[in-house]
């Protein structure tokens, strides 16, 4: 199977009046189509970086990124972001608010309001396809966030720690339930995440990096046997400690 994304010897510095500093160094993988993924990594080493320079926010200084084998040299319609914060505008209903990025790409059209509409839906807010987003809870924000970024059908999903900002017992509920939507989606997605346990509970593979500049420790792939796999049965799992552990004696075997 031909990989969905490919990176190849990735290398990426930051230039100041006060000189350079080097955030990223000969970084190399590649994610399997419908593969989830997560990032891990000390704070600072990094990891954000790297989801800007697939997404083609900034340019590689070295090395090359090919997406479905074609090389990856600018922002793609293929790729889709999601944020830490939802972005969600208090002037748009929750429906116009799913349009944006359409609208933004000049792709707007009646079949894709539809979509949207079914999306809304199927994830549970048809409801309140017509109201504010302060009516909306944190959860239900970041649902309408990722129908947002479906709804252009991207073949990839980049996600940059989109439930830091709720609380923890909101974070579990809402990490299940959009880990469960990008599973059924069939896309492939790559998080990147400070949460050792979040990573666990939704990836097939783990990418665990060094300190600035950061390179790759260790790729650990992530196996559960469950009869019903879920981001919070496999909270509950014996394997979920196991893997854990061994995620963070690797960020911190130097201490």
């Amino acid at each position: 199977m031909n990989p969905m994304l490919e990176l190849k010897h990735i290398s990426y510095s930051y230039h100041t009046p006060d000189g350079e500093t080097k955030a990223l160094s000969d970084i190399s993988f590649s994610l399997a189509p419908g593969e989830f993924t997560s990032v891990v990594g000390p704070s600072g080493c990094g990891k954000s970086t790297l989801l800007s320079l697939i997404a083609g926010l900034m340019k590689a200084e070295e090395g090359e990124m090919f997406l479905n084998g074609t090389l990856l040299t600018d922002n793609s319609e293929k790729i889709g972001y999601m944020l830490q914060h939802d972005h969600l505008f208090e002037w748009r209903t929750v429906y116009r608010n799913v349009l944006l990025g359409a609208e933004i790409n000049k792709k707007g059209s009646p079949a894709l309001g539809s979509r949207a509409l079914e999306l809304l839906k199927q994830y549970g807010l048809e409801q309140f396809a017509h109201s504010r987003p302060s009516q909306l809870s944190g959860g239900m924000r970041q649902r309408a966030a990722l129908i947002r970024t479906l709804l252009l059908d991207p073949d990839l999903l980049l996600l940059d720690e989109p439930f830091s900002a709720l609380d923890y017992q909101t974070r579990l509920t809402v990490s299940d339930d959009i880990g469960q939507i990008i599973r059924q989606s069939g896309k492939t997605a790559l998080l990147v995440t400070h949460d050792l346990s979040e990573a666990v509970s939704l990836s097939d593979r783990i990418i665990v990096l060094t300190k600035r500049p950061a390179s790759i420790a260790r790729i650990i792939p992530v196996s559960f046997a469950l009869e019903k796999d879920t981001p919070l049965e496999r909270r509950n799992a014996p394997e979920f400690k196991n893997y854990f552990n061994l995620i963070w004696k690797e960020l911190n075997h130097d201490e």
